[in-house]
C-alpha cells in the first residue's frame, strides 16, 4: 500500500538511519567464509550493506521503482543512508577501532614498505603498560629469534614496546574447527615446548588472577558468586602443583589466531607463533588450556585437542590437570574482561563464557577425582 503523508517519510528516514547504523556495525563482526560464520572481513561489510540497500529499495514493495509516489524523497533517503552505511562500515573495518568506539587497549599497527620489503610497526595502546612488561617481552623475543618460531622481528624497544616485524605474505591463521589445522598446530606447539627454552621471568597464573582483580580498584565483580568461584578455582592449585611439568618458556596466549600458516623460502608450509607478550616460564600444558578456552571448545573438543597434543596418549592425571588449567585460565580472562568492562569495553558473551569455564571445569575436576576414588 502506498503511503503519501509526510509522517511516513519522516519515520522512514529515521528508521533508515537506525537500521543502517546497526547493519554496518554488525558488518564489522559478521560475514560468511565457506559454510560457517567468520568475523571481521570485508565481504561481511558488503553482505550487510547490500541487505540494507534492499530494505531501502522496498519501502513500497507493491510498486515498481518508476511508479512510486514521491520517489525523489525515497531516493534521497536511500542515497544519503547508503553513503553513511558505507562510511561507517569502512571505518569499522579498516580504521582504528578507537575512532568509532573507545578501545584504548588496542595496539595500533601500521603496514609500510622499506626497500621493497613490507613491514608492520606495532605501537602499544594506552594502558597496556599496566598489563605487559615490555622488558620481559623483549627478552622472550631475544631467546626465540633464531628458532624459527615467531614472525621475523626487525626491532623491538624494551622501554615502550614499539616493534617492527617483517610482513608475512599469504599467511592465514589457524581454523580451530579444522582438524588438520589444529593437529598441525598442536604438533608445532609441542615442538616448541620440547625445546625447553629458559628466560628470567615466570608467568604466575594465580598471581595474575589477583592482579587483574586489583585493577578493579575495589569495585565488585559482576558475578554474585565470584568469591566462591575464586575459592573453588584456587583450591585446584594443590593438584596442579602435584602434577606440574617442568617449567619452560610457555606462550600463554597460544590461541588459534596466534598460529600463522605461511610458507618458507622453499615453498613448504610453515607455522609461526606470534604475539608473545605474556610469555614466560610456566608449565607448558597451560598453553593447551588457553587454546581451548579462546576457541570456546566444549568438553569433547577439549579432549580431542589434548589427544592431538599427546599423540602417544595422555595420562588421566595430566588430563585432569589441564582441566584445572582451563578453570584457572577461565577465571584469569574473566577477570581481565571485567577490568576492561570498567574501562567501558564489554566483551559480552566471551566474558561470560570464560567465567563459565571457571565454574564448569572446577565441577568436572571434582567429578573426575570422585570417579577415581570410587
Amino acid at each position: 500500500m502506498l503511503l503519501r503523508n509526510r509522517n511516513f517519510y519522516v519515520f522512514a528516514d529515521l528508521g533508515a538511519v537506525i537500521l543502517s547504523f546497526f547493519l554496518t556495525a554488525l558488518a564489522r563482526y559478521a560475514s560468511f567464509t565457506g559454510s560457517r560464520l567468520a568475523f571481521g572481513n570485508l565481504s561481511g561489510c558488503g553482505l550487510l550493506v547490500s541487505a540494507y540497500v534492499l530494505v531501502i529499495l522496498f519501502y513500497q514493495p507493491k510498486k515498481k521503482i518508476g511508479e512510486r509516489g514521491r520517489w525523489n524523497e525515497l531516493q534521497n533517503v536511500m542515497l544519503i543512508n547508503l553513503f553513511m552505511a558505507m562510511t561507517v562500515s569502512m571505518a569499522l573495518y579498516l580504521g582504528d577501532p578507537s575512532m568509532v568506539f573507545p578501545r584504548s587497549f588496542y595496539a595500533r599497527s601500521f603496514l609500510f614498505d622499506c626497500n621493497g620489503c613490507k613491514h608492520i610497526m606495532r605501537i602499544p595502546g594506552e594502558g597496556t603498560d599496566q598489563l605487559i612488561n615490555r622488558r620481559e617481552e623483549a627478552q622472550v623475543y631475544q631467546i626465540i629469534r633464531d628458532k624459527h618460531l615467531c614472525d621475523h622481528i626487525e626491532y623491538i624497544n624494551p622501554e615502550n614496546g614499539y616493534k617492527i616485524t617483517r610482513f608475512l605474505d599469504h599467511a592465514r591463521v589457524c581454523d580451530p574447527h579444522n582438524l588438520d589445522d589444529i593437529q598441525k598446530c598442536m604438533h608445532r606447539l609441542r615442538q616448541f615446548h620440547e625445546m625447553k627454552l629458559k628466560v628470567d621471568h615466570r608467568f604466575d597464573l594465580f598471581g595474575q588472577i589477583d592482579f587483574y582483580e586489583k585493577l578493579w580498584n575495589g569495585r565488585s565483580s559482576a558475578y554474585r558468586d565470584y568469591q566462591k568461584t575464586k575459592e573453588n578455582v584456587f583450591s585446584l592449585r594443590s593438584y596442579i602443583e602435584r602434577y606440574k611439568s617442568e617449567d619452560v618458556v610457555t606462550h600463554i596466549d597460544a590461541v588459534a589466531d596466534n598460529f600463522l600458516f605461511t610458507t618458507d623460502t622453499d615453498g613448504n608450509e610453515d607455522i609461526r607463533l606470534i604475539d608473545w607478550e605474556y610469555a614466560g616460564m610456566q608449565d607448558p600444558h597451560l598453553d593447551i588450556a588457553m587454546f581451548c578456552i579462546y576457541s570456546l571448545y566444549n568438553k569433547e573438543q577439549v579432549d580431542q585437542l589434548i589427544s592431538l597434543y599427546f599423540s602417544e596418549g595422555c595420562p588421566d592425571a595430566i588430563r585432569i590437570k589441564i582441566y584445572c588449567y582451563i578453570a584457572s585460565a577461565g577465571l584469569l580472562w574473566s577477570n581481565w574482561c571485567e577490568y576492561k568492562r570498567h574501562l567501558g569495553v564489554d566483551f559480552g558473551e566471551y566474558s561470560l563464557r570464560q567465567y563459565r569455564y571457571a565454574k564448569e571445569y572446577y565441577r568436572i575436576v571434582q567429578n573426575e577425582l570422585n570417579n577415581i576414588t570410587k
